[in-house]
Order: C-alpha cells, then sequence, then structure tokens
C-alpha cells in the first residue's frame, strides 16, 4: 500500500479544468434561468405556476401539522442559545417524528416528502431555532441520503437509507483547512487495498460532524493500474476504527450547531460503499447541490416571515412622536421591504422547488439563484429588523426577559443567518459558478475563440461556428414583447403587473447584450472580470425573482386565497426591484475595479501597511490555516452520537 499523497499543488488553470470537468456539460432540459441570460423570456416554462399533486399536498400538510406542535411544544430555542448545544431529547424527538427522512422514499422507511413541502418543514423548524433547520438540512439535502438516492446502488440504498430515514444522522466531508472552494487541491486520500480503500486527512468544518453516524467522504484516489483515480465519494460509518472528531467548532451564531474537524488514520472503507465510479466525487457534489442548495433560501424565507412578524408588532406598539413607529417613513419604508422581499423569496423558493419536483426544467441555475438571493436578502432584512427595534434590536433575548420585557431574539437571527452567504458556496463564487452556466452558450460556440492556448485553425473552425450562432442570435436582442404596450395582459388585474414582465422581457434582452459586448471587450480576459460578472447574476437574480413574484401573486389570485394582497406585494417588489436593477446597469461600465486592483497590489505589498498604525491587535498567535498533516491523532475524540 502506497503512501498518503501530500497537498497537491496545482496551477489556476489546473483548477479551473478540474471544476470544469466536474460540471455537467449538457441542458438536456429547457432551463428558464438560462433562458433569460440568453435575453428569451421564457414565461412559458413557469406559468402557470405548476403545482403539486393532491395526494402530495395532503402529506406534506399533515406532517407541518405535526412538526408545528413540536416545534411549539417541545423546542426550547432559548435553551439552545444559552447552551450552545441541542438536547438529546429534541433530537430523539424530530427521529420519532421522521424528520430525518422527510426526502427519503417512503420505501424505505422515510416521509417521501416533496421538495416543496421539504423546504416548508425547513422553514417552520428553522423559525423555532435555526441551528435545528442546519443539522435537518445537512442531513438530507447534502448528506448521505441525497447522493445515494442520485447515484447510489440498490444495495447502499437498501443498506443505509433505513437507517438514515429513522435513526442515524449523516454529514458532508468535502472542505479541508486549506481546502474551500477550490478542490482541485483537496489532499484527503483513500489508496485502495484489496477490498478496500484507507483514507488518511482532516476535514474541516463537518457539519453535524460531531453527532453523525454516517459520513459521505469526498477523498483522492492515487491514479493506478485498474484504479482510475481522482476525487472519489463514499459513504463511511462515523464510528469506524481510526475516526476522531478532533474539536467542535463554535460560530458567531448557529450556537446549537454540531460542526467539527474530522481526522482520518488508515481508516478502512469497502469498496462497496463507493458512490460511483473513481473520479466521479466532484460531479456527485454539484449534482447534489443542484437541489440540495434549495434548504438554505426555504430559511431565510422562514426567517423574513419572522422578521415581518415582529417588526408588524413592535411597530404597532412603540409609538414615538405621536403616532406609530410603522407610520414614520423612516421605519415605514423598512417594513415595506421585508413584507416585499419575503413575499418574493417565498415565490422564489416554491417555484424552484415546485420544478424541481416535476422534473420538467433543468434548475441547477434557478436553485443558485434562490440560494445566493435568499442568502442576501435575509441578511438585509434582519439588518432592518434590527434597526426598527432600535437599542432593543441589538440586546440579546435573556437580558430583555432579565429586565422584564419580551424576549425577542432579533440580534440572534442577524447572527445565524450570516453564515447562510457562506454555507454551501460562498455568495462570490455563487457568482462565478452562476456566471459560467449564464454564458455557456457563448462559450460553446465561441470558447475556442478566446481560448489563448488554441491553435489558428481551431479559432478559424470556432470563429465560424460564432458567426452563424451570432447572426441568429443578436437580431432576436432588438425587439420583443416588452416593447408591446399590450403584452401579459393577463396579469393587469386592479394592481397591473403585465409592466412588471413587459420591463423583464426588455431588461433581459439588455442584459444579454451587455453580456455579448462584455465577451467581444475582453474575451479570454472575461473570467478575470469578477466584478462584472457578478454583477450580471445579481441582476439576473433580480429578473428571475420578479418573474417569480408576479406569477405566485396570479396563482394565488387564481385559487382565491390572498390574490389581491400578493398582487399589492408583486407590484411593490417589482418596483423596490427595477430601482436595485438600474443601479447595478450603471455599475456594469461605471465602477472602480480597475482602480480597486491597483489598491489591493499596494496593500498586499505594504504600500499602505502605515495607515494600520494606532491600533492593537487583540487576536492570539497560531498559524493562518492548521497543519492537515495525515497521522494519528493527537486529540480526544468528542463525537457523541445521539441515541
Amino acid at each position: 500500500m502506497s503512501a498518503a499523497p501530500t497537498q497537491p499543488t496545482v496551477t489556476e488553470r489546473e483548477a479551473r479544468q478540474v471544476a470544469e470537468a466536474a460540471r455537467e456539460q449538457d441542458w438536456r432540459k429547457p432551463s428558464f434561468a438560462k433562458e433569460l441570460f440568453l435575453g428569451r423570456f421564457r414565461l412559458d416554462l413557469i406559468h402557470p405556476h405548476p403545482m403539486p399533486p393532491d395526494e402530495d399536498a395532503q402529506r406534506g400538510e399533515e406532517f407541518l401539522a405535526k412538526l408545528r406542535d413540536f416545534c411549539e411544544t417541545k423546542i426550547d430555542s432559548a435553551r439552545i442559545e444559552r447552551e450552545a448545544q441541542i438536547p438529546d431529547e429534541t433530537i430523539n424527538g424530530l427521529k420519532e417524528l421522521g424528520a430525518l427522512g422527510m426526502k427519503i422514499d417512503t420505501k424505505y422507511g422515510g416521509l417521501g416528502l416533496t421538495q416543496v413541502y421539504y423546504n416548508k418543514a425547513l422553514a417552520l423548524v428553522g423559525s423555532a431555532n435555526p441551528a435545528l433547520g442546519a443539522l435537518l438540512s445537512a442531513h438530507q439535502s447534502i448528506g448521505v441520503p441525497q447522493p445515494l438516492k442520485i447515484f447510489g446502488t440498490k444495495e447502499q440504498k437498501d443498506t443505509f437509507l433505513p437507517r438514515l430515514a429513522r435513526t442515524d444522522i449523516s454529514a458532508f466531508l468535502l472542505t479541508e483547512p486549506d481546502v474551500g472552494s477550490d478542490p482541485a487541491r483537496l489532499a484527503t486520500s483513500a489508496v485502495p487495498d484489496g477490498d478496500d480503500y484507507v483514507l488518511d486527512g482532516v476535514k474541516l468544518w463537518t457539519t453535524n460532524g460531531v453527532v453523525a453516524d454516517l459520513l459521505v467522504v469526498m477523498a483522492r484516489v492515487p491514479k493506478s493500474e485498474g484504479h482510475k483515480g481522482g476525487i472519489t465519494a463514499f459513504v463511511v460509518e462515523a464510528a469506524s476504527e481510526g475516526i476522531t472528531v478532533e474539536n467542535r467548532n463554535a460560530f458567531m451564531g448557529l450556537r446549537g450547531l454540531e460542526n467539527g474537524v474530522t481526522r482520518f488514520h488508515q481508516v478502512r472503507v469497502p469498496a462497496a460503499n463507493r458512490i460511483g465510479p473513481e473520479g466521479a466525487g466532484l460531479k456527485i457534489a454539484l449534482t447534489t447541490l443542484n437541489t440540495g442548495r434549495l434548504s438554505l433560501p426555504a430559511m431565510c424565507v422562514g426567517a423574513g416571515k419572522w422578521c415581518l412578524k415582529i417588526a408588524r408588532e413592535w411597530s404597532a406598539a412603540r409609538e414615538q412622536w405621536g403616532k406609530p413607529v410603522a407610520f414614520h417613513e423612516a421605519v415605514g419604508s423598512k417594513i415595506s421591504f421585508i413584507a416585499a422581499t419575503t413575499f418574493a423569496l417565498e415565490a422564489v423558493l416554491d417555484l424552484s422547488s415546485q420544478m424541481a419536483d416535476e422534473d420538467r426544467n433543468d434548475i441547477r441555475i434557478e436553485a443558485a439563484l434562490a440560494k445566493l438571493y435568499g442568502s442576501e436578502m435575509a441578511c438585509l432584512m434582519a439588518d432592518e429588523l434590527v434597526q426598527i427595534r432600535g437599542g432593543r434590536g441589538f440586546e440579546t433575548a435573556q437580558s430583555l426577559a432579565a429586565r422584564g420585557e419580551r424576549a425577542v431574539p432579533a440580534e440572534q437571527i442577524l447572527r445565524d443567518l450570516r453564515i447562510n452567504r457562506i454555507f454551501e458556496g460562498s455568495t462570490e463564487i455563487m457568482h462565478l459558478l452562476i456566471a459560467r452556466e449564464a454564458v455557456d452558450a457563448h462559450l460553446s460556440v465561441a470558447g475556442d475563440l478566446i481560448d489563448p492556448e488554441k491553435s489558428l485553425s481551431d479559432k478559424a473552425k470556432a470563429g465560424a461556428q460564432a458567426g452563424v450562432f451570432y447572426a441568429k442570435w443578436l437580431p432576436k436582442l432588438v425587439a420583443g414583447p416588452g416593447q408591446l404596450p399590450n403584452s401579459y395582459n393577463e396579469f393587469k388585474r386592479e394592481v397591473d403587473l403585465s409592466p412588471h414582465l413587459r420591463y423583464v422581457e426588455r431588461t433581459a434582452r439588455k442584459l444579454a447584450r451587455s453580456t455579448f459586448y462584455a465577451m467581444s471587450r475582453w474575451q479570454g480576459r472575461m473570467e478575470t472580470k469578477q466584478g462584472f460578472l457578478g454583477r450580471i447574476v445579481d441582476i439576473g437574480a433580480e429578473l428571475f425573482a420578479m418573474s417569480a413574484a408576479c406569477v405566485r401573486a396570479e396563482l394565488l389570485r387564481s385559487t382565491e386565497d390572498h390574490g389581491r394582497e400578493a398582487y399589492q406585494l408583486a407590484d411593490v417588489f417589482c418596483r423596490q426591484s427595477r430601482i436595485r436593477v438600474e443601479e447595478l446597469f450603471g455599475r456594469l461600465w461605471t465602477n472602480t475595479d480597475d482602480l480597486d486592483r491597483k489598491v489591493v497590489k499596494g496593500v498586499l505589498s505594504g504600500t499602505y501597511e502605515w495607515l494600520e498604525q494606532g491600533v492593537v491587535d487583540p487576536s492570539g498567535e497560531g498559524p493562518w490555516i492548521a497543519d492537515a498533516t495525515p497521522g494519528p491523532s493527537k486529540k480526544e475524540n468528542v463525537h457523541r452520537p445521539v441515541r
């Protein structure tokens, strides 16, 4: 058996090649968001709003009723925050409810909920305590059940899914101390040895890792005779000899989160526990995240609903200068933002989730946009709630209760939500991921044209191919239904949403023209223009949210359920969104990106070090990145399975 490999050293190009090989290359199904970035507003893909079958809805509603009762009577959120740990009896109560198996098929003992109702459940339990929502989400959205559901063998499903549905908690282990969103440098090894693989390495930020029974681990298999090698996924028993949970990490929020550092030393894993072929690990991880990412905006929606409730109740009770603070415009605008944005986030989530359930559309961009937009907007809503509450927003719930006031954890929700901008792909990484998918059509026809390593003959061939594509595509960006005053008139009610949909159609074409112009201008340097790409993606996110909000409003109107009010909220959201879109378009070409790069070079070279004088640094001693050299653990094992 060969020794474990050391930390791989890779170039930027090699890292990009690894990421590119892992992404899904083909678009076998239509995608509303992909078409949107290409300047084609395919309203027919999302309207009429898809609906779950009655049987699925009934099963989902029945479980939500049981879960709501549990949340109201069995979850002590203040205790979880105070003790920084979820009580075992709470976790066991969720197990008894079947909450571990919400997304697992009934034939394996799960509840078989749809993505729509799974997300509603996460929003509900996450509102009771966000750490609980994170536990259930990490277990089912990215933990062992989801990759097994998509890529597992019959034997693996029969072996593991019944356990995962009722008793066993799972965790997902990809990140390492020196490896985040650059998996090409992954160092944990899985060396073949007979019918086993032997794992060595260290994994960081293993959500649920402290209490997990089963792990899905990404490790690098060395290439050898009979072994393709590459990053590979394995199901690993958490109690296996050689596994040590070396640390339970603590964070600014989600204080009940069971997140740790896990070391593998000569851990034997049967080859039968490998998920998919060798080298398919990253593709499995990314495919899992395509729908798994929807769990985060689900909890962001729950947070928005709670922020709205508290803002409404507090702003009606608190008076200043002779009237409730809600009727002062400075506060009222914040309440309007929270209400309109919560409506839009729920629209984006439900639409994306229902499309995931129907499996008619490719939702990789939609799910990524939902995660990106939800995590960013939820943080803004929580921050506005803290501002509305004033000094009480900054005060802890425990302190409020101690002096006789309602224990409102506004500052906690702000801390708890902050991680969602980092979890499962930071905002910056999501910008790049979505941008890559958004320009896929361009790279497919003109990629060789802007690739500096391609030969002249390849470039000539690509030029001819691109000429044919753009000759057909560009003229379609000149005019469309958005310029016709009667387009989308089915959305014209007492409140008229049709102008907003016409705006989305026109703006989608403008967005596509801007992307094409940027590619023509920067060509191969386009991938370095991360500021520009981020704004392109943010515009697309706003257009997607506007579309979803209008479609949801019409759904609620047609079902006679808050239709008039839904139209009002959709109208306000679209008007707010349009202001943000116009600002983003202005910043596409008028910005400080080039100057920022010069300043960054100066900062790193020490040019501005004088600016740091006059303060002391309270940071402790130690390396910036912990040593992750493979070997036996020197620490106590803090793994504690919940029974």
